[in-house]
């Protein structure tokens, strides 16, 4: 078949090019605890729409920074004892989906969370505060601060308390909870699930964020990882700090922390993929310990994939 990667046999034995901090675990521990202290001062606004089998609410919450962040959140009418939830999360600079959208998943009977990123398409606050570059790829911003200042911690740690916020519901039943989305969701989808070990269910789609070094080195940093390029030519033209780069990037590379996942995966991922390369995904997959699937499509890139929607319904109509 066509290649842009490895051959598949190579993909199911790549364990990554990036380095991995010493201290990744210490870093997301201390991370998840810093998180766990905060009140986040949840508010649910009752949002008026003419569903007949949801409540919607607009959540907004205080995360880490003092950022307030925004959520969507659809609760099917009439509840009887705890419901699944399924948490949701979108692509590099979008927001989260209309309000219709929510509802194939309230159908389940099921509690549906779908978050803004900061600073991206949606109403979540973007605090800034971060020295150096501001101008690209959000991976790198912070990357000249202190390691606990990269947006991207703060991102991933929006995703857990977020979660943390609705299996706190009275209604909602914290132990049957999944996550789902694509690109930088499906990134997101892993974080929340590393984060979080009750997470029941991941289900990503071509995950973004995984193995900076594997995509510098394929001169794939264009698009969503610019970022790279932009950094070494106008801060770092001779490489001198290449290492120190890569090395600072590694606590928000996902496939240092992906052996924390407890959650069932199942990944997609299009083996034409020249955004995110299919290396850098099976760099996450071959690092999860938990039961795990990875649905391949040949012919397709980073794009929707034939029948991978109704895929992920059905996995996610499980929990």
């Amino acid at each position: 078949m066509p290649l842009v990667d490895m051959p598949v046999e190579k993909l199911y034995e790549y364990e990554g090019s990036s380095p991995c901090p010493a201290d990744i675990d210490e870093y997301w521990d201390d991370a998840l605890k810093e998180m766990n202290a905060l009140d986040p001062k949840a508010e649910f606004i009752k949002k008026e729409f003419p569903s007949k089998s949801a409540d919607m609410f607009e959540l907004y919450y205080t995360g880490t920074k003092n950022a307030r962040i925004y959520a969507k959140v659809a609760v099917p009418k009439n509840i009887e004892g705890k419901a699944p939830a399924v948490l949701m999360f979108h692509g590099l600079s979008g927001c989260s989906c209309e309000w219709r959208d929510l509802l194939s998943y309230v159908s389940q009977g099921y509690v549906v969370a779908f978050m803004d990123a900061r600073g991206q398409g949606g109403k979540s606050e973007d605090v800034g505060g971060v020295s150096g570059t501001t101008c690209t790829t959000p991976f790198m911003r912070g990357i000249e601060g202190d390691k606990h200042d990269l947006l991207m911690r703060d991102v991933y740690l929006d995703t857990a308390l977020l979660a943390k916020i609705i299996m706190g519901l009275d209604y909602v039943d914290e132990t049957r909870v999944g996550v789902t989305g694509g690109s930088q969701g499906g990134a997101l989808s892993v974080a929340c699930a590393c984060l979080v070990p009750q997470i029941k269910k991941c289900a990503p789609w071509y995950p973004y964020l995984s193995d900076y070094k594997r995509v510098y080195n394929m001169d794939l940093n264009v698009g969503a990882y610019d970022g790279l390029k932009y950094y070494f030519r106008h801060f770092d033209p001779t490489h001198s700090r290449e290492d120190e780069i890569f090395g600072r990037l590694g606590y928000i590379d996902l496939q240092n922390i992906a052996k924390r996942m407890k959650a069932e995966l199942l990944m997609f991922t299009g083996l034409m993929d020249t955004t995110c390369p299919p290396s850098t995904q099976f760099a996450i997959y071959n690092k999860v310990n938990s039961k795990k699937n990875v649905i391949l499509f040949p012919e397709y890139g980073h794009e929707g994939l034939k029948g991978a929607n109704d895929m992920t319904f059905e996995f996610l109509s499980d929990l």
